[in-house]
């Protein structure tokens, strides 16, 4: 979720970096990240699919060796991943905004507006709806809220991803947590237009590299 610390920062560093300026700042990011989480990974299929330029720096977050004090700095909350752009004047610690960034001007953000709605209607559902209703389902067995929640969106899928013909940042959000549901559940078969979406997107590259055989949720 954003904090009031990362809009700020966002608040900032954009009116500076627009357009042409974006692709130009790109060329030295740093994609600071932990390969597990779920979060991080719809920012890094974001760095793929749209083919950004991007060192990676993975670091762990737990035990002696976790969350050391430069993260800290970069990140006062102590989450990733974050984004750091333009010799350190951009920093983005938080994967909405890293989506917001890196769909802004490039080919994961739709130019009709009625996609960006679509868009936004997903990304604000795996957010809101999708990511508390799947920790429940997890923690506390209550799988049948889960269901009717899949069942829902199976119906909004426009296809073949999410909201078209092509892969935006809706698709980026949403891949980590449904392959989860998958890997944990088996239970997208009956939603034929996600599975469908599902096993596109395993198949793209930009998906592909970022799926872990160790792996968390999302809290």
């Amino acid at each position: 979720m954003r904090s009031n610390l990362s809009v700020l920062l966002v608040a900032i560093a954009f009116p500076f970096h627009r357009a042409n300026s974006l692709v130009m700042s790109m060329s030295n990011t740093r994609f600071v990240t932990n390969k597990m989480c779920p979060y991080a990974q719809k920012a890094w299929i974001a760095l793929e699919a749209s083919k950004t330029e991007y060192k990676m720096e993975e670091i762990s977050l737990y035990g002696t060796n976790g969350k050391p004090k430069w993260f800290r700095e970069l990140n006062p909350k102590g989450t990733v991943p974050v984004l750091v752009c333009d010799n350190g004047n951009i920093v983005l610690p938080d994967s909405e905004l890293i989506l917001d960034y890196l769909g802004d001007d490039s080919c994961l953000t739709p130019t009709n507006e009625s996609e960006k709605e679509i868009v936004k209607m997903w990304r604000n559902d795996i957010a809101q709806r999708l990511a508390p209703i799947g920790k429940n389902a997890v923690l506390r067995s209550q799988e049948d809220d889960l269901y009717a929640l899949l069942n829902s969106l199976n119906d909004r899928v426009v296809g073949p991803y999410l909201c078209g013909n092509r892969v935006t940042v809706a698709d980026c959000a949403a891949f980590p947590f449904f392959w989860r549901i998958e890997q944990e559940f088996g239970c997208l078969e009956d939603c034929k237009k996600l599975y469908d979406w599902l096993q596109l997107c395993k198949k793209e590259k930009a998906f592909k590299r970022t799926i872990q055989h160790n792996w968390w949720w999302w809290w």
